[in-house]
């Protein structure tokens, strides 16, 4: 049987043209998060490690075989009493890596403690920004608060957070924020996942996010594949950043994980497993997620 040629009248090929051209221009015309757009431009991944520690400059040769990118603390980190990253911003660009700058936040206690959530984000959002100038970084870096607890964030939390973020835009320089994105089930039963509820609750403020699920999976445990994994694998398809490695593996979430040492801690390759330099391990859809570099 052959197949038939309908014709097509002149006003049906009128509308017919008018409709696509209507479809193109919504779709055109619908906002698109700053994250899937550059991963509708470009689907490559890289690697980057993260650590409380600086790792010695005599080890950034062998690091930087695997990683495009280090993070980078305006602080202490947390549990930590001092700060070994600070002056070390041009050293990590001479050596060829790019930046996750990263500024530790409060916890709940410490934010109910203060008297004011929003004054208290404010005021340590005021001491990132005069730190990353401090380090050299420039207005067009991204700056992560370190959002250590997860699950629903609590009134005074999101207050908190919101200020921050405010203040370090009105300073000139972009905000981001590190926190989970592995499903947490509440008293009832409902299931929340922190990156999503900060994004809920975010208004129109543009947040970077780097998250943090390292679950197997989606993740692929302590593993550095020459194609890294995508970021919108990892349970919040916003994310600029995808941390799917922690050191030491946490045995709430990623027991099922493969590939980790021993000692429950991820090493890098390259790097002698005696010299105890375990890492995170981050998937980001930019050699240079925060920007950081002066070129």
């Amino acid at each position: 049987m052959g197949y038939q040629i309908l014709s097509m009248s002149s006003h049906c090929r009128i509308t017919l043209v008018l409709l696509i051209v209507v479809t193109g221009v919504l779709l055109i015309s619908l906002p698109t998060h700053p994250a899937l757009a550059r991963q509708a431009v470009s689907q490559t991944v890289y690697l980057g490690f993260d650590r409380n520690d600086y790792p010695g400059d005599q080890n950034l040769p062998a690091l930087r075989k695997t990683f495009d990118y280090s993070g980078y603390w305006l602080n202490n980190p947390p549990g930590a009493k001092s700060n070994s990253w600070l002056g070390k911003r041009q050293t990590l660009e001479s050596a060829g890596f790019g930046f996750l700058v990263l500024f530790n936040g409060r916890t709940d206690a410490q934010i109910k403690s203060s008297g004011s959530a929003a004054a208290q984000g404010r005021s340590d959002a005021q001491g990132a920004v005069a730190q990353a100038r401090k380090e050299g970084f420039s207005a067009l870096t991204t700056v992560f608060l370190d959002q250590e607890e997860g699950g629903r964030l609590l009134p005074e939390q999101k207050a908190y957070l919101f200020a921050w973020v405010d203040q370090v835009i009105s300073s000139g320089l972009n905000a981001g924020v590190y926190c989970s994105a592995v499903p947490f089930q509440e008293g009832n039963g409902t299931m929340v996942n922190t990156a999503e509820d900060i994004r809920e609750n975010a208004g129109k403020r543009q947040i970077a996010f780097w998250v943090v699920n390292d679950a197997c999976p989606p993740s692929p445990g302590c593993a550095f594949p020459k194609q890294a994994p995508s970021t919108s694998n990892s349970g919040f398809r916003f994310a600029d950043v995808w941390q799917y490695a922690q050191s030491p593996r946490r045995k709430d979430v990623a027991i099922s994980c493969l590939n980790y040492s021993s000692d429950a801690n991820c090493y890098p390759p390259g790097i002698d497993p005696k010299l105890r330099l375990h890492v995170d391990v981050n998937a980001a859809i930019s050699k240079d997620p925060s920007h950081g570099r002066s070129w």
